[in-house]
């Protein structure tokens, strides 16, 4: 159990359930899609995003994408972080079928990933952040970015930091800065440019 001192968005109640045995903290439920036309549950987002900061957690897929980016986009003052879930194909207990996607959500992750995707984004228990000096323009300078090969080189690692696969290039930087420094992600590149050239 880690106290978190940020408001946690998540799509579903068995999201919330599943958070409350691994944070200590305040977690909000969009209920899916609804956040799109819930103006005082966003307006109670925007609240903590300004007074104690947000994390979006949402599922990995690609509904979980679109409710992150609206939530992103409809609060404009204050700290919005990400926490990303890799992506961990499966079905969740409580349902006959997988996902439309197969992928697992919040409420289907391991406590232990959980806690270890909090990590990745630079969240600590006390709810302080790290940074680092990553820009979009590094993506490019290390051929993340901009050249024949940056897509397969991107997927790669993001693979190998177990974060999903559908991310975009702005949502990449975000993360990666909570993880490593230009230096550290230099060095990541070389080795998965050495682990292709090997096969």
């Amino acid at each position: 159990m880690i106290k978190i001192d940020q408001a946690i968005i998540v799509e579903g109640k068995y999201d919330k359930i599943k958070l409350a045995s691994v944070v200590d903290g305040v977690v909000i439920v969009t209920n899916g899609f609804g956040i799109f036309k819930d103006k005082e549950k966003l307006e109670l987002i925007r609240y903590y995003a300004r007074r104690t900061g947000v994390i979006i957690l949402t599922d990995s897929d690609s509904a979980g994408r679109r409710i992150r980016g609206y939530i992103k986009g409809a609060v404009k003052e204050g700290s919005v972080r990400n926490v990303f879930i890799p992506d961990i194909f499966g079905k969740e207990k409580r349902k006959e079928k997988p996902s439309a996607e197969g992928k697992l959500g919040v409420e289907g992750i391991d406590k232990d990933v959980l806690l270890e995707a909090f990590k990745k984004a630079g969240i600590s228990a006390s709810g302080e952040t790290v940074s680092s000096d990553i820009t979009k323009q590094t993506l490019y300078e290390l051929g993340l970015s901009g050249g024949a090969e940056s897509s397969s080189m991107r997927k790669a690692l993001q693979k190998s930091l177990g974060l999903p696969s559908l991310m975009s290039a702005t949502a990449l930087v975000e993360v990666l800065r909570t993880m490593t420094d230009s230096i550290g992600l230099k060095e990541m590149v070389r080795r998965l440019k050495e682990e292709k050239d090997d096969i």
